[in-house]
């Protein structure tokens, strides 16, 4: 029996996100960015790479990154479920970026072509 979102460790959210990436790439075939994801209630942070149609998550923070996410892991959580929209999040204090917001907005709009969670 499939995990429910829920149940999943932010590391394991990470590989099913680069998972259900790599098995369709085209909506990230144009991309070449690093993200970087400071789940600030986990103390944990991994980067999604994304070049040349390929998504890659790495534990940390190897390379620099263009655009920086930090919030809970239940907020991450919830707007990959999409219950928190990123604007509102970001206004509300919930999330905060650094670097580019640009990339931050569009890896939202990203994530929800692909439907993660229906994957988990």
């Amino acid at each position: 029996m499939a995990k429910a979102i829920e149940e999943y460790s932010v590391q394991e959210t990470g590989q099913k996100i680069e998972q259900v990436l790599n098995e369709n790439p085209e909506p990230i075939k144009e991309m070449n960015v690093i993200y970087q994801y400071d789940i600030t209630d986990e103390d944990y942070s991994f980067q999604l790479h994304l070049a040349d149609g390929t998504a890659k998550v790495s534990v940390g923070s190897p390379d620099k990154a263009d655009c920086t996410i930090q919030m809970s892991f239940p907020d991450f959580k919830k707007m990959l479920l999409g219950k928190l929209n990123g604007t509102v999040a970001f206004m509300s204090g919930k999330l905060k970026i650094r670097g580019d917001i640009g990339k931050a907005i569009k890896i939202e709009s990203v994530l929800r072509q692909y439907n993660v969670v229906d994957h988990l």
